[in-house]
This record gives C-alpha cells, structure tokens and sequence, in this order.
C-alpha cells in the first residue's frame, strides 16, 4: 500500500515538473548556443578584418569583447571559464595599449607591439570558439592591399600630429618663397624711399603746402 502511494505521488510530481524542467532546459540550450554565437561572431568578424583595424566593424568586434566573454550566471553565481579569463586578459592589455601615447618617433615600435597583441588576442579567442589556427596564420594569414596599411598608418600618424598642433606641443612650420606684389606699387615705393633718403641728407627738398581752414582766425596785419 505504501508504495503505491509513493508511486503515485512520484507520478504526480513528475507530471507538474516534466513541461516546466522541458521549458527551462530548452532556454539553457537556446542561452548556450546564443553565448556560442556571439562568440564565434566577434572572432569571425576581427579574423575578416584583422588586416584592417581602423573598420568600424572591428572597432565593433573589439567593444564586445568584454560583453560576449563575461561568462555567465549558474543559480545566481556568476561564473568564468578560464579560457575566458585567458581572453580578457588579452583583450584589456591590448586595449592598454591602443589608448597609449604614439608619435613619430615610436610610431614604428607601437605598430609591432600593437600587432603581436591582437595575434596573441585572435589566438585566445580561437582556442575558446574550438578554432585551430597557429600564430603564423594568424599573423600573415589575411590579405589586406597595400594601400590600404599606408592610409591606416597615413591615418594614424595625421591624427597623432593634429592632436599635437591642437595642444601646443607641435608649432605648424611655415616656408614661404615668395609673396604676389605689384611691380608698378614696388617700384612707386623704392622711389619714395630714395627720395625721402635724399631729402633728410640735405641732397634733396620737401616740398610742404600750408592751407588755410576756414576756421582759423586770419593773421592780424602789421
């Protein structure tokens, strides 16, 4: 008797839980594959463009980083693999870097640094998503055309000089070869000036013209 009742108590439980335990399981496995969709979107997308890193598309990959690798919440904890620990680590190292002072001078220094960082980055993130790839590949792996790297450096080293003439740190150098004058008004005054030289040394005169406003009292007569 007993056991029935147990079996009947287990089959009612069951009854009530099965479509609420289906439903909770079915949005852990729609949470899962969207966290993994995500993920796989940012490395795709900063793997297309990793050639060009001034694209608003990378820029955009780059700023959901820290978003898509968070982790996540397990009955209210919050909860990090360590492979994304790995990659945020990368990933605010690198962007220590972006936000660090550049000029000419280490222009070409910051370039190399600034590449071996999103390798070691792309790196982390394809070890995460279950990509292979060895640095190699990701290094020299994208095609990007020449032209565009010398506008992103053009780019980079007019922003760097703007900010420096903005702030007072860079004067503007100017060279100026000529300017436009008339030959007519030059030569009128080169002859002034001879004339005037001549007058004050004695070899000349000036001549002056006093007149006579109506509003000056005429002399008195002697």
């Amino acid at each position: 008797m007993e056991n029935t009742w147990v079996f009947a108590i287990s089959t009612i439980i069951a009854t009530l839980l099965g479509p609420i335990l289906a439903v909770q399981a079915q949005k852990y496995v729609e949470r899962s594959r969207a966290r993994r969709d995500h993920k796989t979107w940012v490395f795709q997308t900063l793997m297309a463009t990793r050639g060009a890193v001034l694209s608003p598309d990378h820029v955009r990959a780059l700023n959901m980083i820290d978003v898509v690798f968070y982790g996540k919440k397990v009955f209210g904890f919050e909860r990090r693999s360590r492979a994304e620990t790995v990659i945020l680590d990368c990933w605010h190292e690198y962007l220590d870097h972006l936000n660090g002072s550049i000029d000419e001078h280490n222009y070409a220094r910051w370039g190399e640094r600034r590449e071996e960082l999103l390798v070691r980055l792309l790196e982390a993130i394809a070890a995460d998503v279950g990509y292979r790839f060895d640095r190699v590949q990701l290094k020299n792996g994208g095609y990007s055309p020449q032209a565009h790297g010398n506008l992103e450096q053009e780019q980079a080293r007019l922003r760097s000089l703007a900010i420096q003439v903005l702030s007072g740190e860079q004067p503007v150098k100017m060279h100026v070869e000529s300017l436009p004058i008339d030959p007519a008004f030059a030569q009128a005054q080169q002859d002034l000036q001879i004339k005037l030289n001549d007058a004050l040394n004695g070899k000349g005169a000036l001549s002056v013209t006093i007149q006579q406003t109506h509003d000056q009292a005429p002399a008195p007569s002697q």
